[in-house]
């Protein structure tokens, strides 16, 4: 389906109005539980709009998005719209540290615009344990039809959903990790919502003979690092969180949890039905889900029982990893080229170590970050700063840039907020200590992926690092006793999330905020407060502060 069709398709449906500003697009969302039945016995899910993945929104850069969410589950709930970077807007953010959740029964509309971005994402709730019931779906920003797209317009357009997926509900869930107990093995994994097993599995997507097709593959899961994979197609990676990639061909990516790819598949094998698999990578015992592509000429010939095999190690993961590289000379959501930015030529500012660590607190399991395991208050920390009254709330910077390996490990509870100034370039270490993958994201941002390796962190490993074409992406996975650098200019004021993609570990602390302060207090910088914008806490009768002006 090529850009042009999209747009008539959205301008006839009644989507978008357009203004003398860019379009907008208008969303209701009513979420309710509901249901489902993935696994083959029922289970109670989350939908939206009755929807289990929830509805895709597709959108082009530089939209404005309108969703208004009505809450009806009988718990608060939030939604996150992940990497999504919210330029000067973190009160769109979706987390606890920036918004009031939702309360049952009440409704609140997001306001945001997808400015200056393409590419693949999805969006989840960021509550409790809520994203292991649903309430997850795509999130697609197309380029303008004005700059150029380095490939031909694909047949059609896929979403793709991986995920390991509980059998337990996420109050039940919740349950274990409030006793201080890790969560057990998932039960599954599902591709959009379906497992692919049982009888009368019908096709997930079709493709017609001789066409290419793009899919917009993003693991939604809790825990589990997956395999993607096609039978008996290679798959050309185009684009990866938002930056066009080197398109190189694979037969199977690795998708961390959080992370999204997008693809490029062309329906130039025997007309039949085809298996594409997503499997649990780094477990013990290995999950499987299948989903059926039908060739539209194939006559509903059945795919081979042979499924293709998956990778082992991480050592694969990692050359895999090393193998992706920034499209330098593609256009991005502007006309300019990609590699016109040139990362590697700026001075670093700051280096920040940030080690991620298990440990026990009163007896309970707490993960942490330099010591500190994260607590969500009940006045989020945006608009404690915002009102004026962060003192009385939280401390500033309680954890150290370069911390002791032997007080990282001993952790402590308390809101981790990390302020770093405005407009400064920073290194931020990820070391990983533990015998398990992680997964980090950033909200507000994306950043250069420069290296991953084997071992500890120290200035001299800077030699390996990828100053030239490392990918530009909001995500990225740490392995077992390694290190990650990442690299970016802290440009976007707001309060900005950084996490561990993980659910559990998530929940239980590994998680922090970096505060991003412009000094200017002006609207060129950051937005004021929406009027709409749900108070609670320590704010909810305070007078609103001074609005910012340009």
């Amino acid at each position: 389906m090529g850009r042009v069709t999209i747009l008539l398709l959205c301008l006839l449906a009644g989507a978008v109005t357009v203004h003398g500003e860019d379009p907008y697009l208008f969303f209701t969302w009513n979420v309710t539980y509901g249901t489902i039945s993935p696994l083959g016995v029922p289970q109670q899910g989350i939908l939206i709009n009755g929807q289990f993945p929830g509805p895709n929104i597709n959108s082009t850069s530089n939209n404005n998005i309108v969703i208004n969410v009505f809450n009806n589950i009988d718990e608060p709930i939030l939604f996150t719209w992940n990497g999504i970077q919210q330029r000067k807007n973190s009160w769109q953010d979706g987390v606890l540290g920036t918004n009031c959740p939702i309360l049952p029964g009440k409704n609140y509309t997001y306001h945001f615009q997808v400015k200056d971005q393409i590419g693949s994402y999805f969006y989840y709730p960021t509550t409790a344990v809520h994203r292991a019931a649903g309430g997850f779906g795509g999130l697609r920003v197309n380029s303008r039809l004005l700059i150029p797209v380095p490939y031909a317009d694909p047949e059609d357009d896929y979403t793709v959903l991986i995920g390991d997926w509980y059998s337990k509900s996420h109050t039940e869930l919740r349950k274990y990790l409030d006793a201080g107990r890790p969560l057990a093995r998932p039960n599954s994994v599902l591709i959009n919502g379906q497992t692919g097993k049982g009888k009368d599995v019908k096709p997930l997507f079709t493709m017609k003979p001789g066409k290419t097709y793009k899919y917009r593959i993003c693991n939604v899961g809790l825990k589990n690092s997956l395999n993607f994979r096609i039978q008996g197609h290679q798959m050309k990676l185009v684009e990866m969180e938002g930056s066009h990639t080197v398109q190189n061909t694979y037969d199977s990516l690795d998708v961390h949890v959080g992370q999204c790819y997008s693809v490029l598949v062309t329906a130039d094998k025997d007309p039949r039905d085809y298996y594409m698999v997503a499997s649990t990578r780094f477990t013990k015992s290995v999950l499987t889900a299948t989903g059926i592509i039908r060739y539209a000429n194939g006559n509903g010939a059945p795919a081979s029982p042979v499924l293709p095999k998956a990778p082992e190690g991480w050592a694969w993961s990692l050359n895999q990893f090393r193998s992706f590289r920034w499209n330098l000379t593609a256009s991005a959501a502007r006309p300019n080229p990609q590699g016109s930015y040139h990362y590697g030529q700026i001075n670093i500012t700051r280096t920040i170590k940030l080690i991620n660590s298990a440990s026990s607190v009163g007896g309970k399991l707490r993960y942490g970050i330099n010591g500190v395991s994260h607590v969500n208050l009940p006045t989020p920390l945006k608009l404690a700063e915002y009102y004026g009254v962060a003192d009385k709330v939280f401390k500033y910077n309680t954890i150290p840039d370069e911390p002791l390996l032997e007080k990282a490990a001993l952790v402590t509870l308390a809101p981790n907020v990390m302020n770093i100034t405005f407009r400064t370039f920073v290194e931020i270490i990820l070391e990983n200590h533990e015998k398990s993958i992680q997964s980090w994201h950033l909200d507000g941002y994306s950043f250069f992926a420069v290296a991953i390796e084997p071992g500890r962190w120290t200035p001299e490993k800077r030699k390996n690092y990828n100053l030239l074409d490392a990918v530009s992406r909001h995500s990225i996975q740490v392995f077992p006793n390694s290190w990650a650098a990442i690299m970016l200019t802290f440009d976007n004021a707001g309060m900005w999330n950084l996490r561990s993609e993980l659910t559990e570990r998530r929940y239980l602390g590994q998680e922090l905020y970096i505060s991003i302060l412009s000094p200017e207090q002006s609207l060129r910088d950051e937005y004021n407060i929406p009027d709409n914008a749900q108070l609670c806490g320590a704010v909810a009768s305070l007078p609103k502060p001074t609005p910012y002006s340009i």
